[in-house]
């Protein structure tokens, strides 16, 4: 059976051939019907009949118009037409660019002795003389269709739309077989609302910490926020304080690393934070790691009585803090005076196990956070697909030769959703489960990065390629330990 290809969502689909070269039965096959804009079945509903030729030119009309604003609604669409018309080839094409959508030719480059064939069991034959001149079109259009500026000219065989994280997922998964790269994996836990038995909480949470370390991750952080973040769900879900809950969590692991992805800076009194660092540090006999960011929730500091302050005055803060902490669990007691802070003693007993505790900076900012991390931090965490993540390691090793440091020695890690099905079907079903009520399928399979193992895997890798050294994942379907067992194949393809 030939290789599916996988194309990304959402997608414009043209396709490409003349008459009775087996379009419309490829696209019945390959897409739901909804998808489908087919200038047959617009020609019924305008004319007498899929065969009224009178019909034309209102059906593509017609065909116009819903092709417009389903690619306006970045819906992923199966133009069902002859596609010999070069320029309205490229009229789908811009529509495509113009809404920022992947456009993909399909040719059917079926023999001609076939189509006439195919034409002569019709019911409704094509006429002979239309059929020919549309096979000599084509052979002329299957010199030009690549050099047209399509993302892909494929032939008609199995395809797969998959979120656009997969579109090229396949290729890297086979470098990752054929040539293993390394990676880390933290797991990020972002939600608490396990079940309505609040007092079953603190069981789940210690299942998932310890199928966890089983699965091979190498680290567990948690989000540092009081209230649950709009992007995830609602401000009166449950949610647990961060620093407490990995006070937990360290007495229910003996191997993964435990830190925030990130603390606010100005959650805390900063040399108070590190205290708190260092007790973690010596509770789970070295593993602690601290994440800071800028804090950028201003209702959650409003709901709290806390002071918001600008952006400048936090990253003057958060300049602080990246030179305090340092000093709070390092040797003797010393005086420090920075542009916001001034602590008269910087000192901590018990000092931690761990020599120097790993600092994590968040946000991509490439002006300020990223040089920031280049100066102070052990690693930066980033958002975003692999062209973003590779522009913006490029650029954290900018900042490191202007700081003077060794780029090697300030990781990349990447944080984002993954939700992992064991197969296609099974990726299907967790979408329909837990998609909101009328968001679109598609989007919100992009939105959670929806796909097999096999295509993390190649994700995976794309992103260790870009400069990625440890990939931390929110799992959206995790109210127990099977997703958990599901992402453990793909760490053992990394290891």
């Amino acid at each position: 059976m030939e290789d599916s290809l996988d194309v990304p969502s959402p997608c414009l689909i043209v396709l490409v051939g003349p008459g009775a070269s087996g379009k419309s039965t490829w696209a019945a096959k390959s897409f739901p019907a909804e998808w489908i804009v087919s200038s047959d079945h617009l020609r019924a509903m305008v004319g007498s009949g899929e065969d009224d030729i009178a019909a034309s030119a209102d059906a593509l009309t017609l065909l116009l118009q819903i092709v417009t604003i389903r690619v306006r609604r970045r819906l992923t669409t199966v133009i069902d037409t002859l596609g010999l018309d070069v320029e309205r080839r490229r009229a789908w094409l811009a529509l495509a660019r113009e809404n920022q959508m992947a456009c993909v030719a399909v040719a059917f480059d079926t023999p001609a002795a076939e189509c006439r064939s195919r034409n002569q069991g019709r019911a409704k034959r094509i006429p002979v003389d239309v059929l020919n001149s549309q096979l000599r079109t084509w052979r002329r259009t299957k010199e030009t269709l690549a050099t047209e500026g399509f993302d892909k000219v494929i032939s008609p065989r199995p395809v797969r739309v998959v979120p656009k994280a997969f579109s090229e997922a396949a290729a890297a998964a086979r470098r990752q077989h054929d040539e293993p790269a390394g990676m880390r994996f933290g797991l990020h836990l972002a939600s608490f609302s396990f079940s309505r038995d609040r007092a079953a909480t603190a069981g789940h949470l210690r299942d998932i910490a310890e199928a966890a370390e089983s699965a091979g991750f190498d680290g567990i952080y948690v989000m540092d926020h009081f209230r649950q973040i709009p992007q995830i769900g609602r401000p009166w879900d449950d949610f647990l304080e961060s620093w407490t809950t990995l006070a937990y969590l360290c007495a229910h692991t003996s191997r993964v690393r435990l830190g925030t992805l990130v603390s606010g800076i100005t959650y805390r009194n900063v040399a108070h934070l590190g205290k708190i660092v260092a007790t973690l540090d010596i509770l789970s006999r070295g593993r602690a790691v601290c994440g800071v960011g800028l804090a950028w929730f201003k209702e959650e500091h409003l709901a709290y009585g806390w002071e918001f302050p600008p952006v400048s005055a936090r990253y003057a803060l958060l300049e602080d803090a990246l030179q305090l902490l340092p000093l709070i669990w390092g040797p003797g007691s010393p005086r420090f005076d920075g542009r916001v802070l001034s602590v008269p003693e910087a000192v901590c007993y018990p000092r931690p196990i761990q020599a120097k505790i790993p600092i994590i900076v968040g946000g991509g900012a490439e002006r300020r956070t990223l040089r920031l991390a280049a100066r102070y931090a052990d690693a930066a965490n980033v958002f975003g697909d692999v062209r973003t993540v590779r522009h913006k390691a490029g650029v954290l090793r900018r900042h490191c030769a202007e700081a003077g440091r060794d780029p090697e020695q300030v990781a990349l890690t990447h944080l984002s959703t993954a939700l992992v099905g064991a197969d296609d079907r099974h990726v299907t079903q967790l979408v329909s489960r837990l998609r909101p009520p009328r968001r679109d399928p598609a989007r919100f399979a992009e939105s959670v990065n929806a796909g097999t193992v096999h295509d993390h895997v190649g994700r995976f890798r794309e992103l260790a390629e870009a400069g990625v050294g440890e990939v931390i994942v929110r799992l959206p379907d995790l109210s127990d330990t099977e997703p958990i067992e599901r992402m453990a194949k793909i760490i053992a393809a990394f290891r």
